[in-house]
């Protein structure tokens, strides 16, 4: 009977930490951003640094990612890094088959773009339909949380 009461107890604290991760508020004003590890396009390493970083940049559906791909494969591989953001597009879900496609795709672009392929890895980045979410970031928290439409307009105004 022990070891089920032990098993138990497990259980139950890793239901409650799941679930903590999965129903946490969306980042905000204020909030501290957590660093996370993750590949680029080319299978290299990354991790975020917050406190280095200015801005992060985040993609949630396919649609938005190419747009948001198509404008910023237009500013050079160094925009990004000199204005100390970084890109990451969720392909979190992409069956197989479109992976075959989309990485390769993704692989032609001058900019980094860091692939979120975790399923809790953008549960803390709020969102809006059609729109890559930018979160400012001054010393690891949050400054500013806005939306950028690549469909309709450029980013740099964004990345002030």
């Amino acid at each position: 009977m022990k070891p089920f009461r032990s098993t138990f107890k497990l259980l139950a604290f890793a239901a409650v930490l799941c679930s903590s991760i999965a129903f946490a508020e969306p980042y905000s004003v204020g909030s501290k951003v957590s660093p996370f590890s993750a590949n680029d396009q080319h299978g290299a390493a990354f991790t975020l640094d917050a406190k280095s970083t200015r801005f992060v940049l985040v993609s949630f559906d396919m649609e938005t990612g190419k747009k948001a791909n198509a404008s910023l494969s237009g500013l050079g591989a160094n925009y990004l890094p000199d204005k100390k953001a970084v890109y990451v597009a969720n392909i979190f879900g992409m069956p197989g088959i479109g992976r075959m496609f989309a990485i390769p795709k993704m692989k032609g672009y001058a900019h980094r773009i860091i692939l979120g392929d975790d399923a809790n890895l953008l549960t803390p980045y709020p969102q809006q339909p059609a729109k890559v979410t930018v979160l400012k970031l001054d010393d690891g928290k949050v400054s500013k949380v806005s939306y950028w439409d690549p469909a309709a307009e450029g980013v740099d105004g964004y990345l002030k």
